[in-house]
C-alpha cells in the first residue's frame, strides 16, 4: 500500500515538472499554467519549511571553515 502511494507522489512531481518545463517553453494550454504555478508554489514551501528545519536544528548547509 505505501508503494502505490510512493508512486502516486512521484507522478504528481514529474507531472508537475512537465507542466514548469511546458508553460516556461510557452504556448501551453490554460491548465498546464496552472498547473505550473501550483508546482512552483509548492516547491517554494518546501524549500523555505526546509529550511526552516536546518536552522531549527543547528544544521548548516556551507561549509564550517574547519579545513
Amino acid at each position: 500500500m505505501i508503494v502505490l502511494l510512493l508512486v502516486g507522489v512521484l507522478v504528481l512531481v514529474v507531472g508537475g515538472c512537465v507542466c514548469v518545463f511546458w508553460a516556461a517553453r510557452g504556448g501551453s494550454p490554460r491548465w498546464v499554467r496552472g498547473v505550473s504555478r501550483v508546482t512552483l508554489a509548492v516547491s517554494e514551501v518546501a524549500s523555505t519549511a526546509s529550511k526552516r528545519g536546518n536552522r531549527s536544528s543547528g544544521q548548516n548547509s556551507g561549509d564550517d571553515g574547519d579545513s
